[in-house]
């Protein structure tokens, strides 16, 4: 496993537990004000001064990927359940199901997949590879006729967007809503369901201008 920015030698134990303290403050302090929070609020949340935090985190991509390296597994995880699947639409479907179920529950999660460009590392790298399994999910569902044979990444990653918003509108009021649009959604992709698009398929370099669009967004309200 690649090592996380800021971790170059072995730590002491009180290095270690101020390390593991920051870490979970930043996930509390991100969870609820977002990735762009004060790193100063993930200090004192943490009871360490400022100068202690860029000690272990030198930048704030550095902070959002050590706590993304403790989610890796999981997300791995369900995208080899999904690639084991024999059923190309089961595994669609459970593939969008577990990836949104993840995402439902760390906000940080959910942050990291719109981040554009990915910082050069961990996140970078996880993230290509996780597309590329997400491509095989895709290729193999509209193979065996399942899944229409025009839906692209960026037509899922659109998919996986738009179910962001409602997460984040339930989350407190009815935090599985979701699984119903997300199932909404899923019928009207299966092959027998496909007419005519009316606006061709974004290109990867529209998908990046458009998760750049979504982050600027973010930071101004």
């Amino acid at each position: 496993m690649a090592p996380i920015a800021g971790e170059q030698r072995p730590m002491r134990s009180h290095a270690r537990r101020n390390h593991e303290r920051l870490v979970e403050a930043a996930r509390a302090v991100f969870g609820e004000q977002g990735v762009e929070a004060p790193l100063e609020a993930i200090a004192r949340r943490a009871g360490v001064g400022i100068a202690t935090l860029y000690r272990h985190f030198s930048t704030r991509e550095a902070l959002v990927e050590a706590i993304f390296e403790r989610r890796i597994g999981e997300l791995v995880a369900v995208a080899d359940a999904a690639l084991a699947e024999p059923d190309g639409w089961a595994a669609f479907a459970g593939l969008l199901e577990g990836t949104l179920e993840l995402q439902a529950g760390d906000r940080v999660l959910k942050e990291v997949f719109l981040r554009h460009p990915p910082p050069a590392g961990r996140i970078a790298s996880v993230r290509e590879d996780l597309r590329r399994r997400f491509e095989q999910v895709l290729a193999r569902a509209q193979a065996q006729g399942a899944l229409r044979a025009d839906l692209t990444f960026a037509d899922l990653a659109l998919v996986l967007w738009s179910l962001g918003p409602v997460i984040d509108a339930t989350a407190t009021v009815a935090p599985e809503a979701w699984r119903r649009h997300l199932h909404l959604l899923l019928d009207g992709l299966r092959a027998p369901a496909a007419t005519p698009p009316a606006q061709p398929p974004l290109t990867d370099d529209d998908l990046h201008a458009a998760m750049r669009a979504l982050r600027e967004s973010q930071r101004r309200r």
